[in-house]
């Protein structure tokens, strides 16, 4: 089993939110990838204004609209717009389909703003995820690593997070959510790069990660290498590629009555 966490509409051939869900699906067949997460519409803004935030909800929607026994959506929120992504979450998760959020590159994860978002969020059961990165030639402005992810940890030690990309130098990101239970990485995004699944799995435990490629920005040939060369257990494996995230998706699929 095969559990894809980061999968995008952006960077896949198509025209439409369906022609790129399709060749994800091609694509994900391909690789032996039974279910993906999607988030994100087909055109990126790094600071999205509501309209064009609930235009990319849209576009996922309307991608997981065949698919929706292969895939999942999540709801992409910017916490410079509180009331419209909460607004946003009760139409995308409570009473539409999705399961979870994305956080990207609005405002870092440690400003207040994201605290009534958080809150809604475990409410709902729905799965938390913030992009990280730490760059050498400098983040993006709102930006986060993995430090603010911690410190968003700390205020909120009964809610799982996920830290994108593991903060993309993984091994400065494992060290600094590693002492917050409540936070589980990402592997998706940076060069499969040999030693980063067996540090997560010494450092955090196989329970905190998570597979994902980033695709269509990454194919799932290149991130799927990172598991499937590591040298780690079996059991490991299995936790990391899909039965983790199948553990956290759960709560929400059984209020949707989706079963798995």
């Amino acid at each position: 089993m095969i559990w894809d966490l980061h999968c995008h509409l952006a960077g896949v051939p198509g025209r439409t939110p369906d022609e790129r869900m399709a060749q994800l699906i091609e694509f994900a067949d391909r690789m032996g990838i039974d279910r993906i997460c999607v988030y994100m519409g087909m055109n990126w803004s790094h600071d999205p204004k509501p309209d064009d935030l609930r235009k990319q909800n849209d576009e996922v929607i309307q991608a997981l609209s065949h698919w929706h026994h292969r895939a999942f959506g999540f709801v992409y929120v910017s916490p410079k717009h509180v009331k419209e992504s909460l607004e946003e979450m009760e139409r995308c998760i409570k009473d539409g389909p999705m399961v979870g959020i994305k956080l990207w590159v609005a405002q870092k994860a440690d400003a207040l703003e994201l605290d009534p978002i958080i809150r809604r969020a475990h409410e709902l059961k729905a799965v938390i995820f913030q992009h990280t990165w730490w760059k050498a030639v400098g983040l993006l402005p709102g930006e986060s690593t993995p430090v603010e992810v911690a410190t968003l940890a700390a205020r909120h030690p009964d809610v799982p997070l996920i830290c994108g990309h593991t903060g993309g130098d993984w091994e400065r990101g494992i060290r600094a959510i590693r002492s917050h239970k409540n936070v589980s990485v990402d592997l998706a995004g940076s060069d499969p790069t040999a030693g980063i699944t067996e540090m997560a799995v010494r450092e955090l435990g196989a329970e905190r990660v998570l597979f994902g490629s980033d695709a269509g920005g990454r194919s799932f040939a290149s991130q799927l290498g990172k598991v499937l060369g590591a040298n780690t257990p079996e059991a490991a494996r299995k936790l990391i590629l899909g039965e983790n995230l199948k553990r956290m998706l759960t709560p929400i699929l059984r209020e949707k009555g989706v079963e798995v």
